[in-house]
This record gives C-alpha cells, structure tokens and sequence, in this order.
C-alpha cells in the first residue's frame, strides 16, 4: 500500500500550492503532484462545490448506458464478486465510462448513502475537470491504477473516501472505463489496489476474447498451467499474421507497446513458424506449445482459431477449414454464457441422429431456440414443424400429428390429412410442451421414432418418416414419470442431448437483451429505458420471462409520445408497475412452505429454521435460496458450515439444512 503524508503535512502542500502555484518538492507522489496542479489549472477551488452541470441523467444517461453495453455486461459479473470481497466494510465499487461518467455501482447502503452526498453515484462525471483529483478521474488521465487517499482529493469535501481505481484497456488500446473502489478513509485496506488491478485485468480478458471469439487469439504464458488464468497473456492475429490485439500481460511478455498494434507481423514476436502454430492448433485438445521470443527467452502458446479467420487466412496452408459460426444460433447470441454453452453443445449434434430435449421455464424462448438450430443444420431448407402438445385439444392431437385417411371421422376433411409429423419429412419436428401430451399419444409417438414410419388414423399404409426430432418441456419429466404421468421408455426415446435455457432472471445479457428487443420493436427510432425502470426491471424476476419482458416492452413503446424517445414509469401498465414497486419478498413466487414444527428458540434457530425452508422451496438449489433469502452464496454457504452437528442416525446434510440427498445447488 502507497503511504501519504498525515494530514497536517498535506494541508501544508495544498496551501503552499494555492499560493504559490507550484507542488513543494518531494512532497507529494508525482501522480497526486500532476494532478493538483491539472485541478487548479481547471479553475477548481479547494473549498468549493460541484457544478450540477456535470450530471448525465434521463434519456442520455440511457444512451450513454446502451452504447457502453458490452463493458457492463462484462464487468457486472467482475464487479459483483469484487463487491462480495469488501462487503460490510464501508465501500462500494464502481464503473465508470471512459470519460469519467459513473455508470453501475455497487456498495453497502449505509456508505451508498454518505456516497450520494457527494454525488458518487449513477450519471455523476468525476473527471478530474469537474470533481478534481480523485482516484477515477486521475486513473483516467494517467492511464494507471491510481490510489487517492483522504486529504489527498483536491476537493476537501472528498476527504473521508479512500478511493483506488484502475483503467479498462481494449484489446486495441484504448480506454474503454474506470473500474473503482471507493470507501470510507478511516477504514483503508492494504490490498484495496490489488484487488482493483486484478479486477480490471479480468474485465479486459472477458472483453477481449468475447469481441475475439472468430479471430485467431494466441494465450501465453511462462508455464504451461497458467494457460486460461488471470496471469495469462492473450493476443489477438489478424488472417494475415498481423498482431492486432493483446491484453496487458501479452504486452509484458513480448516487451512491446500499443503503438505496435496493427503493424507488428508475428515474426517481429516470435522467433517461430505461424504455419505449424496454425496446424498445431487444429488438432483436437492439442496441448500447449513452447515458443522462442526475439530476446531469448520462452512461453507456452495455445492457439484457438476462430472459424471467421480460419477461413480468410492466407497463411494456414492446404487442409480442411471449418465453417464460419455466423448461423442462426449465433445471430441469437447476446452474450449470456449458459445460453451460448447450450447453443454450442446443440451445435455438435447438429446433422447427427440424435433427438434433442429444450428445458427451462415457460417464455424462455425454446421454439425461438429450436427454430434457429434447425437453421443452423444441414435440414434447414427442409420444413420446420412445430405443434404445442398443451395447446391442442386432447381428442385432436392424435389427428394432428399422425394425419388421417378419408372419412376417418365425422367433421374430418375429404381428402384426408398427412399430419404434422409427415408434414416435416426432411426437415425438423418440434414437439413443444411434450410433457402435456396424453399417454395415448405417448405410445404412438414412441412407435413412430422406433419404426420412422406413420399410419394415418383411419388405416392405411404406413408411410416412411425421416426427421430431426427437437422436444421441449417446462416440467421436470423425470418427476412426470414418477407421477405416471409420462412413459420412461418416450423420455430416454427423445432425450438424446438434454440443454437448459436460462430464465431471464438468471441471464447475464440482459442490457444486450434489453437493447435488441427495443431496436426491433422500434424500427424507425432509438428508444432507451429510464435509468431507475432498467433497474428495476434488472431487479425483477419475470415469471414471464422473455415473453412477458418483450410483451411490456412492446406496449410501453406503443404508449410513447411521437417526439418521445425514452420509456418510463408512466408508460408502463399498472399491474407491471405494481409488481415492480413491490418490496422483493412479494414480488418473488415462493413456493407455500409447511407450517414449522415449534417456534425457533433463539436468533441461531431462527437463522437455521430460516435457511431450511429457503433450501427445500428451492429444491437444493444455493443460488435461488440465496435469492429468496437475500444474502449472497457465500454467505449462505457459511451459514450451512456453522449449522448444528447431525443427530445420531441423520445424514450431515439434514442437520446444516440440506435435503436428504445432499445437494448444494443444482443450478451452479
């Protein structure tokens, strides 16, 4: 931890530079020096307050918001395991835009609330121009982790922060943010500016592969282990060798600088052959190769060749390529991580004979989902069938998918009807909501996909099928066979891959998300959210899902004025804003808990009684009970580990909470 100068010694500094202009020499860190004297010379007085000029709010903060998406959805996921390390310690932590501008924070509320009085919040530039030196303002005209310390803040009405912030580079070098640790200045930790730098570093890596993910993108290291970690560096190639893009680490090993970006080839780096980097990098699981840098000395390499660039690269030599992932799968993708593994693993089976079962909540989007793996197979210009097993009338469905003869039933048509499942020969059926389908229906089914053959209801020859088979269910089939109400011999029939859609709640794009929705349902104008509505709606947990946010974002756009370019509260439909302004316990669906046996004696019980009922109403699920509970995972966790010995006879995991069968989270 940089040390400062007690506070007496630093008064002494700011008056000697109100004075006489210049910092006393050697007494002050040089960035802390530089920056004094950049505050005076913005005409900033010491004494003085801010200017209100300086708040973004409304429609522009929403504009600012939306054209920075892809760093908030990055950092969020950082900066909340960040926050969940300096928790109850008077802090917060914050992003900030690459001019300085506060976009997400996160912090304890008693500090949130001193922060707010100095306008440390959402829309608030803290540009060293307008708040002086601070550690976000000063980090972004340094381009360094910076720390500013108390009476360091040239301001004096920043005094009681202890802030530390360090700069998000671009894999191009270019600042794209602020990441920032602010605190009360009594309670300064040794590690805050570790912390910040190793945060920073992650946000970078996840920008940097995610804007990468078609290119060729090099990871090194000194050891071949530390491939994949924080440590690591990575460095982006163009098709035609070029180095295009790196991470600060790469930047460290190879001894070069930014400047070099774009211009340096790969044999400037590298004393190696791109050629058999690129065929040793084709092989299935090929392991780390070590490489010869120009100044002697080694690093480990693993190569992961985007199929975009593989394609338009020059320099690989003879072989076969994969096909570029620009498929319907991919112009899907918003960046959520469990959606884009699902899509992946969907990706792998595609053209095989291999039945695929979508699970996941009501609205999650799995027709959406089971049409774009259609388009992305070999059968896409074949038929898309899909039919709504819970939509259909019970005494239809089998007429429907099967087809009939002539005159099989009174009402039906004259010519008869091939059905659905005829319907999509050579191409896809997707039986949505499988697990409504009537047992009846259950066993033809099953004969069907047995046989690949189908007879009309009504007789008639059988007839030859050939399809892809996608299935989707919101309920817990394996529970439905328990039940009876669903065949076991159907269920591993059509489970050949099973993939898991993420509730909206769960998604980790959902500004991307949020962005996409907006532009299609405005086409002929850029529409944004109120900075308090995104909030709530990031806060709310949709039971609707995609289906129910896309329907209240489709009639708030319709309320909207001609000249009106941002949704707000007074768009939005009374029901949605009840459930919004809702205190979180009741706008959460809990499932109805058993009455307790007997009261909780003491605050210990309450605690434990508390945990037990959030765990069996999430069925084991961590996350969810930590949800329901409102504290964070590993704090549950803790409590799980400080629960009560068990009882003679009683399996560990009943007395710390657990069900019967031990499981943590289902869900991780």
């Amino acid at each position: 931890m940089r040390t400062s100068l007690p506070i007496p010694a630093l008064r002494r500094a700011r008056k000697y530079l109100l004075e006489h202009g210049e910092c006393l020499a050697d007494a002050l860190d040089d960035r802390i020096a530089r920056s004094w004297r950049r505050s005076l010379d913005a005409g900033l007085v010491a004494d003085g307050r801010v200017a209100e000029a300086v708040q973004t709010c409304g429609g522009e903060l929403g504009h600012l918001l939306a054209r920075n998406h892809e760093l908030l959805s990055h950092s969020r996921p950082v900066m909340e395991h960040l926050f969940e390390q300096i928790r109850d310690t008077q802090s917060m932590v914050i992003l900030a835009d690459n001019r300085g501008t506060l976009m997400h924070t996160l912090g304890d509320a008693e500090f949130v609330c001193k922060a707010e009085r100095v306008t440390l919040s959402c829309g608030a530039s803290w540009h060293e121009q307008h708040r002086g030196t601070n550690a976000i303002g000063t980090a972004l005209v340094e381009a360094a982790v910076v720390e500013v310390h108390g009476a360091e803040h040239f301001l004096e009405r920043n005094g009681f922060l202890t802030c530390a912030a360090a700069p998000i580079m671009s894999g191009s070098g270019e600042l794209a943010g602020i990441l920032d640790i602010s605190g009360d200045s009594r309670l300064r930790h040794p590690h805050t500016r570790g912390l910040i730098g190793i945060a920073a570093r992650m946000i970078e890596n996840r920008l940097l592969v995610a804007g990468c993910r078609d290119e060729f993108r090099l990871h090194l290291h000194p050891q071949a282990e530390g491939i994949g970690t924080i440590g690591e560096g990575i460095v982006v190639l163009a098709p035609d060798g070029r180095i295009v893009g790196a991470n600060r680490r790469a930047l460290e090993l190879l001894r070069v600088s930014r400047d070099s970006l774009g211009v340096m080839p790969f044999g400037g780096a590298f004393d190696a052959s791109l050629d058999e980097l690129l065929a040793n990098g084709r092989r299935r699981h090929a392991p780390p190769v070590s490489l010869r840098l120009h100044d002697g000395s080694a690093v480990f390499a693993k190569l992961h060749v985007g199929s975009a660039a593989s394609a338009e690269c020059t320099r690989a030599g003879a072989g076969s390529r994969d096909p570029a992932i620009d498929d319907a799968l991919a112009r899907l993708d918003t960046g959520d991580l469990r959606w884009r593994s699902a899509a992946d693993r969907a990706r792998r089976v595609s053209g095989k004979p291999i039945p695929l079962l979508i699970q996941g909540e009501s609205g999650v989007g799995k027709e959406l989902f089971a049409r774009a793996i259609h388009d992305s197979g070999p059968r896409r210009a074949g038929p898309f069938i899909a039919i709504n097993c819970a939509a259909v009338p019970e005494n239809l469905i089998e007429a429907e998918l099967f087809g009939y003869a002539s005159g099989a039933y009174t009402g039906a048509r004259r010519d008869g009807s091939p059905g659905r499942i005829r319907e999509a020969n050579g191409g896809t059926l997707f039986l949505d909501e499988i697990g409504d389908m009537p047992l009846a229906m259950q066993s033809r089914l099953l004969r069907v996909l047995q046989e690949r053959q189908v007879t009309p209801l009504g007789g008639g020859r059988p007839v030859d099928v050939d399809f892809s088979l996608i299935c989707a269910s919101h309920r817990n089939l394996r529970q439905s066979i328990e039940q009876g109400s669903f065949r076991s011999d159907l269920y591993y029939r059509i489970n050949g891959l099973s993939l898991k859609l993420p509730a909206l709640r769960e998604r980790g794009d959902f500004m991307v998300l949020t962005r996409r929705l907006l532009d299609s349902l405005n086409l002929e104008r850029d529409v944004d959210l109120a900075p308090e509505l995104q909030a709530r709606f990031r806060q709310y947990h949709w039971p609707g899902n995609l289906r129910q946010y896309a329907s209240v974002l489709r009639t708030a756009s319709a309320m909207l004025d001609p000249q009106e370019d941002c949704i707000d509260w007074q768009h939005m439909p009374d029901d949605i804003v009840e459930e919004l302004l809702a205190p979180a316990e009741q706008s959460t669906t809990v499932l109805p808990q058993p009455e307790p046996e007997r009261m909780p004696e003491n605050l210990r019980e309450l605690s434990r009684s508390a945990v037990r009922q959030a765990l069996e109403g999430s069925r084991g699920n961590v996350s969810e009970a930590a949800r329901r509970l409102g504290i964070s995972r590993q704090t549950l966790y803790r409590k799980l580990n400080d629960g009560p010995r068990a009882a003679p006879g009683e399996p560990a995991s009943v007395a710390k909470g657990l069900p019967a069968d031990g499981r943590r989270d289902v869900m991780l």
